[in-house]
C-alpha cells in the first residue's frame, strides 16, 4: 500500500489542478507523474504528457494502486510525486510566523491567504502541522508551490536569526488594535494556534496587536484572523 508519511522525503500533488501548479513552479521536484488509465485523451492529457516530456519527467499510466491508495476521490487522474522543500526565508522580505499550528486544512488556507496578500515567507514553529500532507497542499490550492518554507523547534530560534524583523504578535491581550499601530519593514506577523493562540509571554515581543471583534464571540478561527492581518499589513506596502 502507497502511503504518505510526514517522514518520507517526497509528497504528492492530487489532481489535475495540483499537478499544473506543480509544473508551473516546482517541475525540478517533480520525481514522477502518474496518470489514471481512465484518463480520456483529450487536450489536458496531451498538456501534461508533452510537459513531463520536455522536463525529462517519468510518466506511469498503468498504477491504478497508488491512485486508490491515496485519492479520497475517484475522479482524481494525475498526481505528482516531488520532493519536499524547506528553505531559509529571504532576510530583506516580510514573514508570516505560524506558532504551533495543528490543522492541516488551516494551514492550507492560510499559505493561500499569505500568497493572495504577497508574502511568500512563512516560518512554522514546531510542534506543527505537516506542510506536505496532501491534505494540506490541497487546502493551499497549490499556493505552497509558490512558498518559502522553513520550520523551527522555537519560536527563540526564528527570532535570534531573524532579528532584524519588527514583530508583530497577533493577541486578544494586546493594548493597541491593528488600526493604531505602526508597521515597520520587514516584519513578521505572528500568529498562534487553534486552541490556545499565543503564550502571554509574547506580550514583552515587538508589538502586540489585536483585531477588535465584538463580545458576541470570544475569538476569530485562526484562518480568519490569519487574513485580516495579512490584509491589513499588505496596506502598509502600497
Amino acid at each position: 500500500m502507497v502511503k504518505y508519511s510526514k517522514k518520507d522525503e517526497n509528497s504528492f500533488a492530487l489532481g489535475i489542478t495540483l499537478l499544473f501548479y506543480l509544473l508551473e513552479n516546482r517541475k525540478e521536484d517533480i520525481k514522477r507523474i502518474y496518470l489514471s488509465p481512465s484518463f480520456e485523451k483529450n487536450e489536458t492529457y496531451k498538456k501534461i504528457v508533452k510537459q513531463a516530456k520536455q522536463e525529462s519527467i517519468p510518466l506511469i499510466e498503468n498504477n491504478i494502486k497508488i491512485f486508490k491508495d491515496l485519492s479520497e476521490k475517484d475522479n482524481c487522474l494525475a498526481i505528482g510525486e516531488f520532493k519536499k522543500r524547506f528553505t531559509d526565508l529571504d532576510k530583506n522580505k516580510n514573514h508570516l510566523v505560524l506558532v504551533n499550528p495543528s490543522n492541516m486544512g488551516n494551514l492550507g488556507t492560510i499559505l493561500r491567504s499569505a500568497l493572495a496578500f504577497n508574502i511568500d515567507n512563512i516560518a512554522l514553529i514546531s510542534p506543527c502541522a505537516d506542510p506536505y500532507d496532501p491534505k494540506t497542499i490541497r487546502a493551499s490550492m497549490g499556493s505552497i508551490f509558490s512558498i518559502n518554507l522553513q520550520i523551527f523547534s522555537s519560536f527563540e530560534e526564528y527570532r535570534k536569526k531573524y532579528s532584524k524583523h519588527y514583530f508583530y504578535p497577533f493577541m486578544l491581550q494586546a493594548k493597541k488594535q491593528i488600526n493604531e499601530i505602526e508597521i515597520d519593514t520587514p516584519y513578521s506577523i505572528i500568529l498562534g494556534n487553534e486552541a490556545t493562540g499565543l503564550d502571554k509571554s509574547f506580550l514583552s515581543i515587538g508589538t502586540p496587536t489585536l483585531i477588535r471583534i465584538s463580545n458576541k464571540v470570544d475569538s476569530l478561527n485562526l484562518d480568519n484572523a490569519a487574513s485580516i492581518a495579512l490584509y491589513e499589513f499588505s496596506k502598509s506596502n502600497k
